[in-house]
């Protein structure tokens, strides 16, 4: 009984190492069930997300697509991680003792991925919190929504979409936990235990960068914002506070010009930012010329030579015409609704896509003027406000998130360019393979169509060389029976003006103009017909040689070039010019008549008004263009030669005398083919 009574007591609290072993067992217990709830809550999980992109997704088709695809972002491409990752998951039951080891190895596969996704998707939370909130301000849309969430995710109550959406965020947040809930029931001495570490580890960096790159989200959405405000509203904006922060951030960069401080040298950024300038150039170029192309193109459709009567009969005019307007009504017009569609809408997305991080990279240089000012206080003083280091850390946010994102954006942009180019050169195919398709009928009808194509090529020429020769040989016959060629008449007192840019520029340079000038921009002139000029350059800066540089005598602008003419100077401009430069030679073209301005008539002359004048007073008169005009006197009262005094139906008034031209003399300006 004695010794009965003895061992009773050992056999209760049993010997070190039979605690030891029920500790041990008790924690290979805990470490399986955390396992099991590892395992589990995935299952759970991806089973909830799969409702949620397929049943909720499908089923709330009252949303914007837009809306979706805030609402559930990259929801698709979590869904495809987690599937993976708990399909391996799952093949670690199958080797129990060295499970634990495998699922420790699983997460630092996944590590990455699973940082990819999530932080796509949950930088794009709060904008689907917004949309939640808003769904809330609209009863009977909510009541849908709610409806619809119920039926399909009952667990989810009150809550709805708000449920829904934060699944993945709590997830995500949660693997640390579990690893450390398997950790500590892992012995330390276990060949698990130090990849358990650095798996629990590596899920902790995820969750801080998810974190980092969410805040760095939240600083470039503030900044992409382009806003278009007024100058008044720019103003209203203005307080002691911005005065302060641009002046601070002028003398910073003032002072790193003048070589007072260092400037911050940023390699890499300034390689990515040279090629996205370069991106965004390239992408503003094609659209400004898909713009003047469709515009030319506008321009086409509405000329329609097929509708006008060409006064030829039959024969193939009728089957190009034929042909022209069954172009003009289906094949252009569709492709010029294809080339909008598939080519200047996607060009204008992608332009404006482009604006945000156009944005975003001048607000850096904002910043990392704040950053250099911080720094240089930080070093000095050894301290710094909460305000300066908040702004350290927007310029840090918003230069990695750029240095992290413009490889990307850079790439796609010239990727999305490159497509639209190739949907254009498709497309202009199309066009050329539609326009042959319908003329190979019209085509067979036409003469000639069964020669070979060098044997065409031979026909056009001899037809065009004979042409050419009729042509030359009708301007000979024509030349002999015109009257001599004039030049426009020149405006009233406008000799003097003639005469100096003769002296100055030489006859070689002076151009007239052929009809009346408005000048649209801020170098553009607006002058007269008759006007002569002086040319200074055949082309603008932008080396756009349809609008020339010219001068008065008074005023240096642009003008077109189209409505300019070599002026043929007369022999008398010839000897005032060689007569003020005897010894320079000069090039003396051949005379030409040209009408004499009202300043040099004499009292009472008969002119006629060049442009139309309404009567301003009761001491001027008015003129329609064409009218005769008696000329008073060519002067005011004044002695000022710009306003005349003439004579209209019994009317006596002032004129402008450039209003006005001496009337040609009568010449046969009938002609006649010779005999």
């Amino acid at each position: 009984m004695a010794e009965h009574g003895t061992d009773e007591p050992s056999s209760r609290t049993g010997s070190p190492d039979g605690e030891g072993q029920v500790l041990e067992d008790r924690s290979l217990l805990h470490q399986r069930l955390a396992v099991r709830e590892l395992i589990d809550t995935e299952v759970s999980y991806l089973h909830m997300l799969q409702l949620c992109a397929s049943d909720i997704r499908s089923r709330l088709q009252q949303l914007p697509q837009g809306d979706l695809d805030v609402l559930f972002s990259n929801i698709d491409d979590v869904i495809e991680v987690n599937n993976r990752f708990l399909h391996d998951l799952q093949e670690t039951e199958s080797r129990e003792e060295e499970q634990v080891h495998l699922i420790g190895n699983l997460f630092l596969k996944f590590q990455e991925e699973l940082e990819r996704v999530y932080k796509v998707y949950c930088a794009s939370y709060d904008q689907a919190l917004l949309l939640v909130e808003a769904y809330r301000k609209e009863p009977e849309l909510q009541r849908e929504i709610q409806g619809i969430i119920e039926t399909v995710v009952p667990q989810a109550g009150p809550s709805g979409l708000s449920f829904l959406l934060v699944i993945p965020l709590q997830r995500i947040t949660k693997y640390p936990l579990l690893l450390q809930k398997i950790l500590e029931n892992t012995v330390p001495d276990a060949s698990a235990y130090p990849v358990l570490q650095r798996a629990a580890s590596a899920l902790q960096d995820v969750n801080t960068n998810i974190n980092e790159y969410k805040r760095r989200k939240e600083v470039a959405s503030k900044y992409t914002k382009v806003e278009q405000l007024t100058l008044r509203e720019r103003l209203a904006r203005l307080n002691t506070h911005t005065l302060s922060k641009k002046t601070t951030r002028l003398s910073q960069l003032l002072k790193q010009e003048a070589g007072l401080v260092p400037k911050t040298e940023d390699k890499e950024f300034d390689d990515l930012e040279e090629r996205f300038h370069w991106v965004s150039l390239c992408v503003t170029e094609m659209k400004n010329n898909m713009a003047v192309y469709l515009d030319n193109l506008e321009a086409f459709l509405r000329f329609r030579p097929q509708e006008y009567d060409l006064d030829i009969p039959g024969g193939p005019v009728v089957q190009y015409c034929s042909l022209m307007r069954e172009l003009q009504l289906q094949a252009f017009p569709q492709f010029k609704q294809r080339l909008e569609g598939l080519v200047w809408q996607p060009l204008c997305s992608l332009a404006k896509a482009l604006a945000g991080p156009q944005n975003l990279i001048k607000k850096r240089l904002d910043k990392l003027l704040d950053f250099e000012r911080v720094e240089e206080k930080l070093l000095e003083a050894g301290s710094v406000t909460y305000e300066e280091q908040e702004a350290r850390h927007t310029y840090q946010a918003l230069n990695s998130l750029l240095v992290a994102e413009l490889p990307q954006l850079n790439q796609l942009a010239m990727h999305w360019l490159g497509q639209i180019l190739c949907t254009f050169v498709g497309l202009q195919r199309d066009l050329a393979k539609h326009v042959l398709q319908r003329a190979e009928g019209s085509l067979a009808q036409l003469p000639h169509s069964h020669l070979s194509e060098p044997a065409f090529r031979k026909l056009v020429e001899d037809t065009l060389g004979q042409t050419g020769h009729q042509l030359r040989s009708f301007q000979k016959n024509l030349d002999k029976v015109l009257p001599p060629l004039t030049t426009q008449p020149l405006l009233p007192g406008a000799e003097r003006q003639v005469q100096a840019l003769l002296s100055r520029y030489g006859p070689e340079k002076l151009y007239q103009v052929t009809s009346n000038i408005s000048g649209a921009g801020t170098l553009d002139l607006t002058l007269p017909r008759g006007q002569i000029v002086a040319l200074l350059q055949n082309k603008d800066t932008k080396g756009n040689s349809s609008r020339w540089l010219v001068d008065t005598g008074g005023h240096r602008g642009y003008v077109p070039a189209g409505k300019l003419e070599l002026y043929r100077v007369t022999s008398s401009q010839e000897e005032v010019r060689g007569q003020e430069w005897p010894h320079k030679d000069s090039c003396h073209l051949t005379p030409e008549p040209t009408p004499a301005p009202v300043s040099s008539v004499p009292v009472v002359t008969q002119v006629v008004a060049v442009y139309p004048f309404v009567a301003r007073s009761s001491h001027e008169v008015s003129l329609q263009a064409g009218q005769l005009v008696t000329v008073l006197e060519a002067q005011d009262k004044k002695g000022n030669p710009e306003w005349s005094l003439v004579e209209v139906n019994g009317q006596r008034g002032y004129v402008p005398s450039s209003f006005l031209a001496r009337a040609p003399s009568p010449a046969p300006w009938g002609w006649s083919l010779p005999s």
